[in-house]
């Protein structure tokens, strides 16, 4: 028999680890609450309005917009899947890793006491972003809230965009797709639709685009036969914003596929499923190419995807949480 005791106390020994993501609505009532909680955070949307302006301006637009999107969640099953699986991940890596491993989700208000309260029990913590690429408007965002509401030591694995874990996990992932599906490499199109961001971000400094570019040209080194193409989708408001945009590529694909035939949309800067990959990828870009369209799923809960971010947890270039907060 297991000494369940003895296995915790040389757990509670041993170093302890944080995944940390921006979660997601767990039902259709907490659509709303969970878009509020988003749009008033001022690392992603930014406004010189005093905070009360700003506050109650997006809050308004939160609400409404929670019930234009409440059809596209019922499409998703009536939530995103985005909370479960990176509790699961976080047991799966406890498990590989025999250590414990906490869990944040930004933008689930109902959960930050629960977990504020486990992560200011520790000691020390090594946080692990599931984005693989840094931008101060996701993994920047996570630690000014931290810098505020949490006290403990915090090294954090800033990013891993070109990390070898990482993008050995993505190649399998792509090359099992592929051969499920029968598609051959030299007649596919690989297309990569990376979140987007406000042009003017990454000209204030912000690092997004560059990394995206590194995951892009590292995971197309293993696709040689194979035409590549990235761009950026989720466009969200007036402003210019990353391009090319994926929805004006997908329309124009017959101009640069050089007559490839088969387009697996590859979601390089998603490690977990949810609206924007089971949604509009799947329900709005894909119809915009047509024949021989698909969405190749992101990570998930891939084992090969569990022992890379072991990896990654282990590595030892760490940042300070204060390092990692945009200065206004």
């Amino acid at each position: 028999m297991v000494d369940n005791s003895a296995v915790s106390h040389k757990m509670s020994n041993m170093e302890q680890y944080l995944l940390v993501n921006f979660g997601g609505p767990r039902d259709l009532e907490e659509i709303g609450p969970f878009l509020k909680e988003l749009l008033c955070d001022r690392d992603v949307i930014r406004t010189r309005f005093p905070s009360f302006l700003h506050n109650w301006i997006f809050s308004r637009l939160a609400q409404k917009r929670s019930l234009k999107i409440r059809e596209d969640y019922e499409f998703i099953g009536g939530k995103s899947p985005i909370y479960f699986d990176t509790e699961a991940l976080a047991i799966a890596l406890s498990k590989q890793l025999t250590a414990q491993v906490l869990t944040f989700h930004r933008y689930l208000k109902e959960t930050h006491a629960d977990s504020l309260k486990k992560i200011s029990a520790a000691k020390d913590l090594k946080v692990i972003p599931l984005f693989p690429q840094f931008s101060f408007a996701t993994t920047g965002s996570i630690a000014r809230f931290f810098s505020k509401y949490v006290k403990v030591n915090l090294q954090w694995v800033k990013s891993y965009p070109d990390h070898p874990a990482f993008i050995g996990a993505y190649q399998r992932r792509v090359a099992e797709f592929l051969e499920a599906q029968n598609l051959k490499e030299e007649e596919t199109v690989l297309f990569f639709s990376a979140h987007g961001l406000p042009k003017s971000f990454v000209e204030q400094g912000d690092p997004y685009q560059a990394e995206c570019e590194s995951s892009f040209k590292a995971l197309m080194e293993k696709f040689p036969k194979a035409l590549g193409k990235l761009c950026y989708q989720s466009k969200f408001g007036r402003g210019e914003w990353l391009r090319p945009y994926t929805n004006e590529a997908a329309v124009e694909i017959s101009s640069w596929n050089q007559g490839r035939k088969n387009v697996v949309f590859v979601p390089i800067s998603f490690t977990s499923d949810h609206i924007e990959t089971l949604f509009e990828i799947e329900k709005l870009y894909l119809p915009l190419v047509g024949a021989n369209a698909y969405r190749c799923p992101a990570l998930n809960l891939e084992s090969y995807w569990i022992k890379a971010l072991a990896e990654i947890a282990e590595e030892t270039n760490l940042s300070d949480n204060q390092c990692l907060v945009r200065k206004k």
